[in-house]
């Protein structure tokens, strides 16, 4: 690979990382755990059958054609970050995670990710697929871990089981499954990439 390819990706790689994410301010941070209090948010949500590492592909097909303009005003939408993935049991709390995919009990996934903040629910475009929903997420509490890298479903558990022990040693309970973030494409390099585990909680 030539110094100016390699350029090139990490120069997308930065834009890319600087697309909107949700609003939160940091409340409390211990060691690499962080604990943040988002803002209410717009989403717009899919859902897709697939293992772990088929669902988010599956889903961005879907969800991407809505932001290119598969609305009812044919509005180009900007990309924001991150797309995550939840575990859930089932229940609808994965949905005050920033932006989630959710493992249902049939062994489906909803996927989501935030609409850029231009948008409230009265004027955000409206999909014309029938797939694609648009959920609006109130304020929540969530306890994070940064980690770079490979995002695989190994790193995943062990990032958990780090998340977990934090939370059972704390001040905190856990009110929900994990979500776990990926902040960038797949073509950025591996030492440029961010991602996070998250999980709502209260406190006790």
């Amino acid at each position: 690979m030539s110094v100016k390819t390699l350029l090139s990706i990490i120069l997308v790689g930065a834009n890319l990382m600087a697309t909107e994410e949700p609003k939160y301010k940091v409340v409390e941070k211990v060691g690499r755990v962080e604990i943040r209090q988002y803002e209410p948010y717009l989403v717009a949500q899919t859902k897709v059958n697939g293992s772990f590492d088929q669902a988010g592909n599956l889903a961005f097909r879907v969800l991407f054609q809505y932001i290119s303009g598969a609305n009812k005003t044919q509005t180009s939408i900007a990309m924001t970050a991150p797309v995550a993935q939840t575990k859930n049991t089932g229940t609808s709390i994965a949905m005050t995670a920033p932006v989630a995919q959710t493992k249902e009990s049939d062994g489906s996934w909803n996927v989501s990710f935030m609409v850029p903040s231009e948008f409230t629910a009265e004027t955000v475009p409206q999909p014309t697929d029938p797939r694609v929903t648009i959920v609006s997420i109130p304020g929540s509490l969530v306890a994070a871990i940064n980690t770079s890298g490979f995002w695989s479903e190994s790193k995943v558990m062990e990032a958990e089981i780090e998340l977990e022990r934090f939370i059972q040693s704390s001040a905190y309970i856990r009110k929900g499954p994990f979500t776990y973030g990926r902040y960038n494409a797949p073509f950025v390099p591996f030492f440029m990439r961010r991602n996070e585990l998250m999980c709502p909680i209260a406190k006790k």
